[in-house]
């Protein structure tokens, strides 16, 4: 570096935008993400160990690639390397390719490069990257506001981890405008300023999840405004709305925007709801789609999903696309609402003044994204889950399901208001009832939005055989307890699990296969089964395995808070963690405390109360030995008197996860497997004196020892060296 050079980097980093200069510079000051790079994440432990594959990072404006490129470059030890795909091209590629050889020969140095925008490189630039990807002479990290499925080289796409970074939270731009402020050296730390709270809330609502937007708000406000006689500059909501004049909205006509609203559109014409489809008509022309594309989409749909039900249909929608030809804008937007209102009802309207309802509504109202299960699905469900949850409204009576097809903050909202007047009187009670039914749909949860996937990786075919061999070696039942659990969770690519029982390795490799790019914690109870975990793991890479933690189950948050702190969990996963332990409720109320604000435990615990009676097993037993014996064992159980590791019953189970304020669902599956009794096994059940209770032992806590030997030797008679059904019960817990 010159003295120019030099001097450049110093004016840069005192005249830059507000934006820039307190873009994050280590992962603890980066703000939002948590999904992504949250403690105990994939891609968070690879950047602290320096362990990084091809990365492709995939949001809109405002939320972070850039600066986590950034936050990578500060951290590895790795030469990094950066190109702006607007201003580069193939040059620039070999250019970095061959210092990358060079440092890679010289001094074993990895070389990192950085391409921002990375879908605006054409398809040969891309092209020109793919060897040196391929053959791991570069490490691509690449930024793109657009699906990297369509824009990004699919041999590029298939060789890189992507993660998709989504819009920020209110809370998370307030906690960025309080950085800016409170930063002396960046920000206006050595300023006195002053922003009344409803200047903030108009930066955070218009700003609509962009760092950067609300940023360059601030700057505009604090510069422009003079400080008052005591030195204090003041922001109040005239000022804040005179510096962010209009939200900037999210929309490409060849990208997500356009197809995930087209959908959504298309879907709440198909699903009856007048309002969700005014509601995204409105949005798509507040965002300067084309209304003839609109137009065609209805042609089609009238016919595809009206057709004879309502033959005038087509004829309606095509004489209200020859109006819009003759009136074009503004004013075509009442033929345009018209059509849409037609196709959701199937009947005329004069009540189109309603998509202004809507039109004021997106204005006013801080834009959501899209809910998930109305996205366009056909590119890419496998991989980001868009369109995940949607139900098909032909597939139920009526051709009509209660789901939800507005926003998440408009649900409920009422746009069109059918009048008494004509035919439009005789579909108003259908319209209300179904409304209501919605209503009362979202009331019990039901057709709530799934959440979408965000991270994507490369199939590591090696992986995958080594943990489907090793998933296959489980016995069937097992493996059915296996499949049932995991029937139950939602698990993502990006998801942190515990394992609470691990010591088997039965949930924990199935856990890896579906989070790989999250992280697997596994929680075993000696440093025996630690060990026989590792052996089994030694095939994956360092990054790919499972993070074992030892301890007592009835220590577990100690055991994590030492361990792993700050990691908070999506999933907790375990088979007969409880079992064993006698105070239940208090470990309840510990794993509430490592769950994330949206977390579940989802477990399978074998119930002993319900399970198989030895007593029924045995046939032509005398009749007093039989009592005596059948009021001992089942003695064991009894609510009171019983042994507390095995009289527990569902209801105690449903209260101990009340206790912890989690809602609790519990399903019991009964099932008959076969199993030998071998000589040895009734040893052990009538053992005396071991490490641990046998059967035996509790049985003389009722009966004396010469009642023992007698049940001892009928069965020894009568189950000895055969094969026997052996009746169990499991209790699935969903918290």
């Amino acid at each position: 570096m010159d003295l120019f050079e030099h001097r450049l980097q110093q004016l840069n980093a005192t005249d830059s935008p507000l934006a820039a200069r307190m873009r994050p510079r280590t992962l603890d000051e980066f703000v939002g993400q948590e999904a992504i790079v949250g403690p105990g994440r994939l891609l968070r432990r690879a950047i602290q160990a320096d362990q990084l594959s091809s990365l492709i990072f995939y949001g809109p404006p405002g939320t972070g690639k850039t600066t986590l490129a950034q936050i990578i470059a500060n951290t590895t030890q790795a030469h990094f390397w950066a190109i702006n795909a607007v201003l580069g091209g193939v040059k620039d590629i070999r250019e970095a390719v061959d210092l990358a050889k060079e440092r890679r020969g010289l001094y074993g140095q990895r070389t990192i490069l950085f391409v921002d925008e990375v879908h605006r490189f054409n398809k040969s630039q891309q092209d020109a990257l793919l060897p040196w990807v391929e053959n791991g002479t570069v490490i691509l990290i690449g930024a793109t506001t657009e699906n990297p499925y369509f824009e990004v080289n699919k041999a590029l796409v298939s060789r890189s981890r992507l993660f998709q970074l989504k819009s920020l939270t209110p809370e998370h731009l307030r906690q960025v405008a309080q950085q800016a402020l409170k930063d002396s050296v960046r920000g206006y730390g050595d300023r006195t300023v002053q922003i009344a709270p409803e200047a903030l809330d108009h930066w955070v609502n218009i700003a609509n999840g962009d760092a950067r937007s609300l940023l360059n708000a601030l700057e505009l406000a604090v510069e422009t405004t003079p400080p008052d006689p005591e030195d204090i500059i003041r922001i109040d909501l005239d000022i804040a709305e005179a510096s962010i004049q209009q939200r900037a909205v999210l929309y490409d006509k060849e990208g997500d925007a356009h197809f995930d609203t087209i959908s959504a559109f298309i879907k709440s014409l198909r699903g009856s709801d007048p309002d969700a489809a005014l509601y995204w008509l409105a949005r798509m022309i507040y965002a300067g789609e084309d209304p003839r594309f609109i137009f065609r989409r209805m042609l089609i749909l009238a016919s595809e999903d009206v057709g004879l039900a309502d033959p005038q249909a087509v004829v309606v929608v095509s004489a209200c696309a020859q109006a819009f030809d003759r009136i074009g804008l503004p004013e075509g937007q009442y033929p345009l609402a018209q059509a849409a209102l037609y196709l959701a009802t199937t009947s005329k309207s004069n009540r189109v003044l309603g998509y202004f309802d809507a039109l004021a509504a997106v204005e006013k109202e801080r834009e959501e994204e899209v809910p998930n299960p109305l996205k366009d699905g056909n590119r890419d469900r496998e991989g980001f889950g868009h369109g995940a949850g949607y139900s098909y409204p032909h597939a139920y009576r009526d051709h009509w399901v209660a789901q939800q097809y507005l926003p998440g903050n408009l649900q409920g909202q009422v746009f069109y208001q059918p009048s008494n007047q004509g035919y439009e009187a005789q579909i108003r009670t259908q319209i209300d009832r179904r409304r209501e039914a919605q209503l009362a749909a979202l009331a019990e949860g039901i057709g709530i939005a799934t959440s979408e996937v965000l991270t994507v990786g490369p199939t590591n075919l090696a992986r995958e055989r080594w943990l489907q061999r090793t998933l296959s070696q489980a016995g069937s039942q097992l493996t059915q307890v296996r499949e049932n659990l995991f029937d139950k969770t939602q698990i993502q690519r990006h998801h942190v699990i515990l394992d609470l029982n691990a010591g088997s390795g039965l949930l924990t490799w199935e856990a890896l296969r579906k989070s790989p790019e999250g992280g697997i914690y596994s929680y075993v109870a000696d440093e025996q089964e630690a060990t026989a975990l590792q052996e089994q793991a030694q095939m994956l890479k360092d990054l790919q395995r499972p993070i074992i933690l030892c301890g007592e189950i009835a220590q577990v948050a100690d055991v994590l808070s030492a361990q792993a702190p700050q990691v908070k969990f999506d999933w907790i996963i375990g088979r007969n963690s409880l079992s064993r332990e006698r105070d239940k409720t208090a470990i309840a109320l510990q794993l509430a405390t490592l769950l994330q604000p949206d977390g579940h435990i989802v477990l399978a615990e074998t119930v002993p109360s319900l399970g198989q009676r030895l007593y029924r097993l045995v046939e032509n037993a005398e009749t007093k030995v039989l009592t005596q014996w059948r009021k001992a064992e089942e003695r064991i159980y009894a609510p009171k008197e019983g042994d507390p590791l095995l009289n527990w019953d569902i209801q105690l189970l449903t209260k101990t996860f009340e206790a912890a304020e989690l809602p609790v669902q519990v399903k019991v599956e009964s099932f008959v497997q076969e199993i030998y009794i071998a000589p040895k096994l009734l040893e052990r059940w009538f053992a005396v004196g071991g490490d641990s209770v046998s059967y035996g032992d509790r049985l003389r806590q009722t009966l004396s020892q010469k009642e023992v030997e007698q049940v001892q030797r009928l069965m020894t008679q009568q189950l000895c060296n055969r094969t026997i059904g052996w009746h169990s019960a499991i209790a699935y817990i969903v918290a």
